[in-house]
């Protein structure tokens, strides 16, 4: 057995039961992967998962919690003496093009000591794009440069496990978007950083997130959330600032700017939970980083 096989990675999937041939081919995916030991965990949101490869384990949850905290549980269920390294939090319609993708993320951590999680390139598979939301900078067009990021896309990524679990992981309670903001956020508060290792593609397809129901209430009241919890007193009426004005130019053209305005208040009566400003130093190193976290 090669040394690389010592590399354990711990594979924490969400299923709704509702991508019946997508689930499945991702797991292949998953399954085929070379130079890594991994061990999967498959997480019913709500449902008793209709489909679980051999050797994975599962966890069926009562009701839908959402995807952050899903993935907490999945991440919990495989804790313990046995766990591996590194976490992979990977969407269920999502691909491993090649068999050595996962041992290639893990060796980025090798050649960046400082990075508490690296990202892949995410591409879609009939068209070979990456959306630029995909691309964890400000400057997105060239998605093909890596480089220190200080935020990440929250469906495909590879999280160092100690680390994950030194800031309390996913915050469970946001239900969807932008539970990666805080996260990362977090992880740099740690001193850490973030690699955007855009040699190594992962396949998913380009769908709109704005099909999710509650996306533009949701997107507003994480926000004040984040903001909330994660920045220091005088940048939280900026950061909500310049969010409604990049906000109200990106949706005006929807008819749902009246439902975002509504998240916003709902985010601003409170409900974010856990206050534990980043600090100052913190902010310097992510401004010098190139994303100041007002933006």
């Amino acid at each position: 057995m090669g040394e690389d096989m010592d590399r354990a990675v711990d594979v924490v999937v969400l299923t709704m039961n509702d991508r019946h041939t997508e689930f499945r081919d991702a797991m292949a995916s998953v399954l085929a992967q070379k130079g890594v030991s991994l061990r999967t965990v498959i997480v019913g949101n709500g449902v008793e998962p209709d489909y679980v490869p051999t050797g994975a384990v599962s966890v069926a949850l009562p009701e839908n919690t959402g995807i952050p905290e899903g993935r907490n549980v999945g991440a919990q269920a495989l804790a313990g003496p046995d766990a591996g390294e590194f976490l992979l939090f990977f969407d269920n319609d999502a691909i491993l093009p090649e068999t050595d993708t996962v041992a290639r993320l893990v060796a980025e951590f090798d050649q960046h000591p400082d990075a508490a999680y690296v990202q892949p390139r995410i591409a879609d598979p009939a068209t070979g794009e990456t959306l630029g939301r995909w691309v964890p900078r400000l400057k997105s067009a060239d998605a093909r440069r890596p480089g220190v990021v200080t935020v990440m896309a929250e469906g495909i990524v590879l999280i160092r496990r100690a680390d994950f679990e030194a800031v309390g992981g996913w915050p469970g309670h946001f239900f969807l978007f932008h539970e990666g903001i805080d996260l990362s956020w977090r992880l740099w508060d740690l001193g850490k950083t973030g690699w955007y290792a855009a040699g190594v593609e992962v396949h998913h397809p380009a769908t709109n997130p704005a099909r999710h129901g509650p996306f533009y209430r949701m997107v507003a009241r994480n926000r004040v959330w984040v903001a909330y919890r994660r920045l220091p007193a005088p940048l939280v009426p900026v950061y909500l600032a310049a969010w409604t004005l990049i906000s109200v130019y990106r949706f005006r053209s929807t008819g749902q700017l009246g439902v975002w305005f509504k998240g916003l208040a709902e985010g601003l009566r409170g409900g974010h939970g856990e206050r534990r400003p980043m600090s100052w130093r913190t902010v310097w190193r992510l401004t010098r980083s190139g994303r100041p976290p007002i933006i």
